[in-house]
Order: C-alpha cells, then sequence, then structure tokens
C-alpha cells in the first residue's frame, strides 16, 4: 500500500471537508472518519489506501481551515478531543460547551447524543480531483 502524506489535491481535498464541516449543527460533532467517509477517494488512490489515510487527512483539513469553518465540531472516533498545541483542545472543549454539548465522566462526547449523521441527501458524491 502507498503512503499518502496528504492527498494528491490537498486543496481540493480540503475545500471538500471543510465545505462538509460547514454542514455540522451547532450542538453537535462528527469525527474525521466519518467526515472522511462522506468524500469519494481521489482520482488513483486505492480504497485501501484512502481508508487508512482519509481521517489524517481530514485533520490536516481541519488544521489549516478558514475562519468559517466549526472546527471545535471534529473529534476523533472515541468522542475525544484530540491533543495539540498550545490550548486548542481545552478551547475546542469550551466552544463545544458553549454549544451546550456535554462531556462525560471520561472526558468524551456521548456520540450517540451528540453525533451528526450527515447531510439527510446521503454521501457527498462530487468530486473535484
Amino acid at each position: 500500500m502507498p503512503s499518502f502524506a496528504s492527498p494528491p489535491n490537498q486543496q481540493a481535498y480540503y475545500e471538500q471537508v471543510w465545505n462538509i464541516v460547514r454542514l455540522i449543527p451547532f450542538g453537535k460533532v462528527a469525527t474525521y472518519g466519518q467526515i472522511a467517509k462522506m468524500i469519494p477517494p481521489p482520482v488513483g488512490v486505492e480504497i485501501e489506501t484512502y481508508v487508512a489515510f482519509s481521517p489524517r487527512w481530514v485533520g490536516g483539513a481541519m488544521a489549516n481551515c478558514p475562519d468559517d469553518v466549526p472546527w471545535q465540531r471534529v473529534i476523533n472516533s472515541k468522542g475525544e478531543v484530540s491533543q495539540r498545541g498550545g490550548d486548542g483542545a481545552n478551547r475546542q472543549r469550551i466552544l463545544l460547551e458553549g454549544e451546550g454539548v456535554v462531556f462525560d465522566e471520561k472526558n468524551r462526547v456521548p456520540l450517540k447524543k451528540y453525533g451528526w449523521q450527515g447531510p439527510q441527501s446521503g454521501p457527498i458524491q462530487e468530486s473535484m480531483f
């Protein structure tokens, strides 16, 4: 399986991620993996490779998102706020709590209660690659 540190067309992939994240409603969260599954694999990337690397690509997109993207609504698959440099994790938690998201005793967001299931129309099929 070839290694992909980033998607073949990074900017186009990031824009797809950001467009999806903009759809996450106030008070809801989605995981990196969920968002990745809503985007078709780029041309030339095998499905196994995409499954392995795409959540990291989503993380890269979130680390570089524009100000209008509600980055705080993207968490890891355990329901946890991912650690990052500086005070980002604490800030993310504060923003989520400000939206009414309640963390459990393990500092996790209960995904069954606060998880967003995606756009009602199903997976996003448009590919910009």
